[in-house]
């Protein structure tokens, strides 16, 4: 049964985590097919993201898979392989290893700009319709549910 074709009354009585879980899976397939059109997959632009001083990283400087990985513990899932994807964007000029420490390099500087600017399109398509003072008590309200269940979340967007 789609939501759609539930009564408020319905609704009120579904169960959250079952909701949630079928909205992330629904948003993480959406996002990542957008991303693959576009040339990347989000683990690599992650990657990106965190060897980036213009981005996530705090100094440029290079860093291990398994520092990546804790570096994004909160967002990685069970099939992302973040040596995969490191080696793929080193043959592709994106990435330099320098023993086991993998660095951005100015091409991939510019790759994850690109990439960045794919992302407005795809926040567009998943907010379409969505005002955003409804998007932002969606929001409030996932986040008073992790407070009442005693879990602080992640610390913020990805």
């Amino acid at each position: 049964m789609r939501i759609e074709q539930l009564s408020d009354d319905e609704l009120a009585g579904q169960p959250a985590a079952y909701w949630t879980g079928v909205a992330y899976q629904a948003l993480i397939a959406f996002t990542r097919a957008r991303q693959a059109e576009a040339g990347f997959s989000q683990p690599q632009f992650w990657l990106l993201r965190n060897l980036s001083a213009n981005d996530l990283s705090p100094d440029g400087a290079g860093r291990t898979v398994p520092e990546l990985e804790e570096a994004m513990s909160d967002y990685l899932r069970p099939e992302d392989d973040l040596a995969a994807s490191a080696a793929e964007l080193e043959q592709r000029g994106r990435l330099a290893r320098e023993g086991d420490r993998w660095s951005i390099t100015e091409e991939g500087e510019a790759a994850r700009l690109e990439m960045k600017r794919a992302a407005p399109a795809i926040r567009a398509r998943i907010h379409d319709g969505i005002p955003d003072a409804d998007y932002v008590t969606a929001l409030r309200v996932l986040g008073r549910m992790i407070a009442n269940v005693g879990e602080q979340g992640p610390p913020g967007p990805v």
